[in-house]
């Protein structure tokens, strides 16, 4: 069960309560974060929504890979590569339909301890390392799923589990462009 009815990762709160009222705009945050701002990732799943009627994992891949991507370009853009993240929006609703059933919250709902979270985890498309360790931390810390073992999974470095306010969202974001400026700097020397 959720302890909390928002995340604060967007400053709109229609966004942010639909990140926990809905799993796969969780998912879908998550696949679109990259190279874009947290706000604008985890904003995308709300306009998804708006503009295709529905977060149906189903219905999404079954779209028109065309017509999805139009949706993703249509202005403002949901992402600043639309057919990249189109495409991978399209294929982990694929994957949310075709092995949960549609329902996204199985993914973590079903796991059985935190290596099977892990593996679930990784086994998404588009979910790497960073993400697999945050969106455990994200669960673990704010939506209170925590399979045995779920320490283990879950980032132990700063990360959104961490954010619990807009004030904490301003601090990660800040200390993530510390240490990207500071990778920079150390690529650099």
């Amino acid at each position: 069960m959720a302890t909390t009815d928002r995340l604060h990762f967007t400053g709109d709160d229609e966004a942010d309560r639909l990140l926990v009222s809905e799993p796969l705009a969780l998912l879908v945050g998550f696949a679109l974060d990259q190279q874009v701002t947290v706000q604008k990732a985890f904003s995308g799943p709300l306009e998804l929504k708006r503009r295709v009627g529905s977060l149906d994992a189903a219905a999404i891949a079954a779209l028109d890979p065309g017509r999805l991507e139009r949706v993703f370009r249509e202005r403002p853009a949901i992402h600043r590569f639309p057919a990249s993240m189109a495409r991978r929006t399209q294929e982990l609703c694929a994957v949310v339909a075709e092995e949960y059933g549609g329902d996204a919250a199985r993914v973590w709902t079903d796991a059985t301890d935190g290596a099977d979270l892990e593996r679930r985890l990784r086994a998404l498309p588009g979910f790497g390392e960073m993400k697999v360790r945050s969106l455990a931390a994200v669960l673990g810390k704010r939506l209170d799923v925590r399979p045995p073992g779920w320490e283990s999974v879950a980032a132990s470095y700063h990360c959104l589990g961490d954010v619990d306010s807009p004030a904490a969202l301003a601090e990660y974001q800040a200390a993530k462009r510390a240490r990207k400026a500071a990778a920079r700097a150390s690529a650099g020397a």
